[in-house]
């Protein structure tokens, strides 16, 4: 049985979306079977950081209300061998969404692959609600500043209301030189603030925003500081060792 992460974080505008897409790339190359769900109803950005915005026509919900197979409703991605794509509906048609249902619904996926990744809505809303029990694994991703930690423990807790999966910390969008800024939160201020171990540190890089405007993923673009952090990351949940530390990559124009 394959496994499953839930993607999160204590509020908007961390990258979580950049994250479970990256890691899903990254985990494809290395010949896994992998496939991203897009979880957040109605504010749903994953195909657009895929690269797949045009190849979509069914979503997770009709697979749930039984209108389409899952077979039928994964998208395949026409560029990274063995990833595929389940999209998050638009808004939600003919009432609400069962939280039994979906969860089942990861579980069917986990039979059929290596990794499965979910990305859902920031905060506390529905939407987490819906999906924070889905997962054997969740990855709560944060900013290195005080109010995003904050946010992300008490995401932590309410994951640990509906169970208890394995969860792991990534410091997204990090500036190298403010890690070691006297009076500054630095990584290990971090992890204690939050109580999880580290999974990766990310570096801020203009390339995510290359790449989503060439419709690429971001492991795609070439050679970038953000794209060999998810890399890093994806061979830490393979079992090999890795850096941790960023490394000082140009991004690619």
């Amino acid at each position: 049985m394959g496994k499953s992460f839930l993607v999160t974080s204590g509020k908007g505008g961390t990258g979580k979306t950049t994250v479970a897409a990256g890691l899903s790339v990254c985990l494809a190359a290395l010949g896994r079977q992998v496939v991203c769900v897009d979880a957040d109803v109605g504010l749903r950005n994953l195909d657009l950081v895929l690269g797949l915005t045009d190849h979509t026509a069914l979503d997770f919900q009709d697979v749930l209300t039984g209108t389409a197979s899952l077979r039928e409703a994964l998208c395949p991605h026409p560029l990274v061998p063995g990833l595929f794509f389940l999209p998050a509906p638009v808004t939600v048609r003919g009432g609400r969404l069962e939280q039994a249902a979906f969860n089942e619904m990861i579980h069917v996926l986990q039979d059929v692959c290596d990794y499965c990744f979910v990305d859902c809505a920031a905060g506390l809303s529905a939407g987490f609600s819906l999906v924070a029990a889905s997962c054997d694994h969740a990855l709560v991703i944060s900013a290195l500043e005080l109010p995003a930690l904050r946010d992300a423990a008490r995401t932590i807790e309410a994951l640990e209301r509906h169970r208890s999966p394995k969860t792991w910390l990534v410091v997204n969008r990090l500036r190298p030189k403010t890690v070691d800024r006297p009076g500054g939160i630095n990584v290990d201020d971090a992890m204690d603030l939050v109580g999880l171990p580290l999974l990766g540190l990310i570096p801020e890089d203009v390339a995510v925003m290359d790449a989503v405007a060439q419709g690429l993923p971001l492991p795609l673009l070439g050679r970038t500081g953000a794209g060999q952090a998810m890399h890093d990351m994806a061979l830490r949940l393979e079992g090999h060792a890795a850096p941790v530390k960023p490394r000082r990559i140009q991004a690619t124009y």
